[in-house]
């Protein structure tokens, strides 16, 4: 197996600085792209807080460092810059050198790490027994491109999809059920009958105290264990999962596990009476509280566990559902780290989630981390409603994108035969919901817009595709692949060496998009790989150059399409051959 060039550095950088201080301070040094091309290929800051930590001059430090840096091999003599930042430039030999590792597949551009985690992720997170949204798109897709980037990096993911499936709404429905239910409805499309009944129920409830109690006595036999209520329940939840996997299948987007909070209902006495015994919930006017005095964030933010009528919440659930997971749960693997994808609005229920569990057990060495959105929103800024004001399904929502994509597809290829260009137009369709979404800061909301999402210019995912199928079309008029083929690369012009040096950066925007839950890192990579090909394309001919430069130029082809390709893959986006 290859090294990866800034891996090489840094394990230079360490030797050096070890020679230089004598000590074990360079076990944490690190390198990373320079900012500004113009300064080098790669650069490291770290020297200045060893400098400081040892009341060093942190440009004499770096001066001394450079001074042992063994890597001739790869880089042009190292610079001393700034306060203290030692900057890196690759000769075109070792660019060469990773370019050809690639080409012969040992390696693109990333390695999987040498100390995997066990990650678990809860994302997406329906409720049962109603369609899915527009709101459910975030959640979903930014989950689902963190477990697959985690996976890609060597890491063992488990995807959770805690399915709403318990709770106040299943005594209204059942109210609605045995009273207003439309067979044929419930055949023909059992999620809009089950949200007509909803919605007919809560607005009776609203009006009729009487109706209100009944809905409130079912919900109560329900969780007595009631054998029709419980038969009624298992069948909204099996048409509600039928209609998950649906649109799931659609989205590519599959779980490990769906445990839904009915699964957690047995522990929550338990989980209450624990918190009790030890001192940490307290009663408050029949309810029970946790109080967090000594954490000023939290001080005026009591969470509650159990309510003054004796019924759970969220937040007890959610305690039994943390305890289950950290004890292994049913895959007996104790994870070191647990994400919770879901929107802003619920940053104060985790960290009240986390900081009861911490105290409740202060032993779980386990990494917890809410990784928290915006909202996707209309024109103007107003929430993306349909022109009738409902809330959008996400069936419409894809459905529309493929219809969309389909009238681009066809005014680009009109030859294509009808299968094709729907294929097309399902890749492209998805491709741009997922990307125009991930591509975004995730903890900002975002205008959804058609025009942008399905534009073949600019960061969009039908660019980055058209990218893609531009570099395999290629492939298909010079007959001939490049994929384990012999001979060194020769990188001369200014493009061939600045797509070579984006390309080694591949890894390095894996790892800080798994780091800092951000996939919008990758998107911005990818782009500008595609920036950085179509400069390279316009500059220098590849099928009509010279022989010496034709090897080089198709492998730079072949890398560059690999590295779309996986890039999109990891996003959750499909490839196609042509558009």
């Amino acid at each position: 197996m290859a090294t990866l060039l800034h891996k090489i550095l840094e394990q230079k950088l360490q030797e050096a600085v070890s020679i230089v201080l004598g000590d074990a301070g360079a076990a944490a040094l690190l390198v990373r792209p320079c900012p500004d091309p113009k300064f080098g290929d790669y650069q490291t800051n770290a020297l200045m807080a060893l400098a400081k930590a040892r009341k060093m001059n942190p440009r004499q430090l770096a001066a001394e460092v450079a001074a042992k840096l063994d890597i001739a091999q790869w880089c042009e003599p190292v610079e001393v810059a700034g306060a203290g930042f030692l900057n890196f430039r690759l000769k075109p030999s070792a660019l060469a050198q990773a370019l050809r590792e690639a080409a012969d597949g040992r390696h693109l551009f990333f390695q999987k790490t040498s100390e995997p985690r066990c990650v678990i992720i809860d994302f997406s997170s329906p409720n049962a027994a109603k369609p899915m949204h527009v709101g459910h798109i975030r959640s979903t897709i930014l989950g689902d491109a963190l477990a697959r980037v985690l996976r890609l990096l060597g890491h063992h993911v488990i995807t959770d999809n805690h399915i709403g499936d318990w709770g106040t709404q299943f005594g209204k429905l059942l109210v609605g059920w045995k009273s207003h239910l439309d067979p044929e409805r419930l055949r023909a499309n059992p999620i809009e009958e089950m949200e007509r009944l909803y919605k007919l129920v809560n607005a009776q409830c609203e009006s009729d105290p009487q109706v209100l109690e009944n809905a409130r006595q079912e919900l109560v036999k329900l969780q007595a264990g009631d054998e029709e209520n419980l038969r009624l329940w298992r069948e909204m939840i099996a048409l509600s999962q039928t209609q998950f996997e649906w649109v799931y299948a659609r989205l590519g987007v599959k779980f490990d596990y769906s445990l839904g909070e009915s699964y957690y209902q047995p522990m929550l006495k338990k989980v209450v009476d624990e918190l009790a015994e030890r001192g940490l919930a307290q009663p408050s006017e029949g309810a029970m509280m946790v109080y967090f005095e000594d954490l000023p964030e939290l001080k005026d933010h009591p969470a509650m566990v159990r309510k003054s009528d004796g019924g759970f919440n969220y937040t007890t659930t959610d305690l039994a559902t943390l305890l289950f997971r950290w004890q292994g749960g049913t895959w007996s693997v104790r994870p070191n780290e647990i994400i919770y994808v879901t929107g802003a609005p619920q940053q104060l229920h985790f960290k009240q989630l986390f900081a009861v569990f911490r105290r409740w057990h202060s032993e779980a060495h386990v990494k917890l981390a809410h990784v928290w959105f915006g909202s996707v929103l209309g024109e103007g800024g107003k929430p993306f409603k349909t022109r009738s004001g409902e809330t959008v399904r996400l069936e419409d929502l894809l459905d529309e994108a493929e219809e969309r994509a389909l009238k681009v597809v066809s005014a680009k290829n009109p030859d294509l035969d009808q299968a094709q260009r729907g294929e097309i137009a399902r890749v492209v369709g998805l491709g741009a919901i997922k990307y125009a979404d991930l591509a975004q800061n995730r903890q900002s909301d975002y205008v959804f817009s058609w025009d942008k999402m399905l534009a073949l210019q600019g960061n969009t995912a039908p660019y980055l595709l058209y990218a893609y199928t531009r570099i395999r079309s290629i492939f298909r008029k010079g007959g001939e692949s490049v994929t384990g083929g012999e001979g060194e690369f020769v990188l001369a012009a200014p493009e061939e060496l600045a797509l070579a040096r984006h390309l080694l950066n591949f890894g390095l925007v894996l790892d800080a998009a798994a780091e800092d839950y951000r996939p919008n890192f990758l998107c911005e990579y990818l782009y500008e790989l595609a920036g950085h090909f179509a400069r390279f394309y316009e500059n220098c001919p590849v099928l009509k150059s010279e022989e010496a430069n034709r090897a080089t130029r198709l492998g730079l082809c072949d890398v560059t399409a690999r590295v779309l390709k996986q890039g999109l893959g990891v996003l959750g986006i499909e490839t196609t051959e042509q558009m």
